[in-house]
């Protein structure tokens, strides 16, 4: 059986869960569904829940974990929320957050505004930091991801958009 899956999951005061076609979450931060396979088995006994493949096949193993997961984040999200912070490294690189819209000066020719979806927050609280904060991991995670492509970290001077945990390890120039 999966690692992952044989954890059980303990659900927080204020977070409630239930079972049916989908796994629904709801918590103070909002609430999210999944949708349930077919390969695992989920029961809900006092505020703990347990995954388990229905089979003995591979594919329904892998299942049970992947659902434990994603279940698992989608308590975190509720609860807690998730975020993501990014750094601006350049001269004149700036970032301002105006509404649902995040406005990038990133030496281009022209401004960059990044629109963000639906339950995502974004601020700036200077202008060389982002935080980026919502209920959904994967959409943190991506939005995180689109904005750091429009300007990734370079190996010479390290100039760019990276994540603040992220270390750019710098290339030699070229010596004649």
């Amino acid at each position: 059986m999966s690692r992952v899956a044989n954890n059980p999951i303990t659900l927080p005061k204020g977070v409630e869960l239930t079972l049916g076609s989908a796994i629904s979450v709801k918590g103070p931060l909002g609430s999210m569904s999944q949708a349930m396979s077919n390969d695992v088995t989920v029961a809900l006994n006092e505020g703990v829940v347990t995954f388990a493949p229905a089979s003995g096949s591979i594919q329904a193993n892998a299942m049970a974990g992947t659902m434990r997961a994603l279940v698992n984040n989608m308590v975190q999200g509720v609860s807690k929320g998730f975020e993501k912070k990014l750094n601006l490294v350049g001269v004149g690189y700036r970032a301002q957050a105006q509404g649902d819209a995040l406005n990038l000066t990133l030496g281009f020719s022209h401004p960059v505004v990044h629109k963000m979806p639906a339950g995502i927050k974004v601020e700036t609280p200077t202008q060389t930091e982002i935080l980026i904060k919502g209920i959904d991991r994967q959409v943190v995670g991506q939005v995180a991801a689109d904005i750091r492509s429009y300007r990734p970290p370079e190996p010479y001077k390290g100039k760019g958009v990276r994540y603040s945990d992220e270390v750019v390890i710098k290339k030699e120039t070229k010596k004649k």
